[in-house]
């Protein structure tokens, strides 16, 4: 009977063993597969870094390579619905039509962003809530850059972030 009773308890110690060795297995495959999602990235950030400084180093772009994107701070501006005031937040990026654009746009940036915000603050949330309506802004936000910068400089208009609460 004394060696019955002792047989369980290693089979329990046995389960609770290997229990504990697939959650530290499974722990280190994720952690692994973090690292590894981690270190892609950042090879992929610079290996588009040094593409776009040899492109920038050799007059643009070259045989269909990215476009030259210039992203600005985010814009935050009060909007009306009809029955009260909201918030707009809209994030714009720029396709540039060459590398040297983007030295033309930064020298102009206080007239460009300020020409936006009075455009954003002239909506309201019907002018805006559709597809429509956002894409009727990114012509005119793009008609206003081109009054400021030589025309055909910004080719694009995108918007990355567009929140209204």
């Amino acid at each position: 009977m004394a060696d019955q009773e002792k047989t369980p308890a290693p089979e329990g110690n046995t389960k609770l063993i290997i229990i504990i060795g697939g959650a530290i297995a499974a722990l280190i495959i994720i952690v692994g597969v973090v690292v590894l999602l981690a270190g892609r990235g950042k090879s992929e950030e610079k290996g588009e870094k040094a593409s776009s400084a040899s492109t920038e180093k050799k007059g643009g772009k070259e045989g269909g390579g990215a476009p030259t994107i210039h992203p600005l701070d985010p814009f935050i501006v009060n909007i009306y619905d009809g029955q009260e005031i909201r918030y707009l937040r809209v994030k714009v990026e720029f396709e540039m039509a060459s590398p040297e654009a983007m030295g033309e746009l930064d020298g102009r940036l206080a007239p460009v962003r300020d020409a936006i915000l009075v455009l954003l603050t002239t909506k309201t949330l019907q002018d805006i809530q559709d597809l429509r309506g956002k894409n009727q802004l990114r012509e005119e936000i793009l008609l206003a850059v081109n009054k400021i910068l030589p025309p055909g400089k910004v080719t694009k208009v995108y918007f990355t972030e567009f929140v209204v609460q």
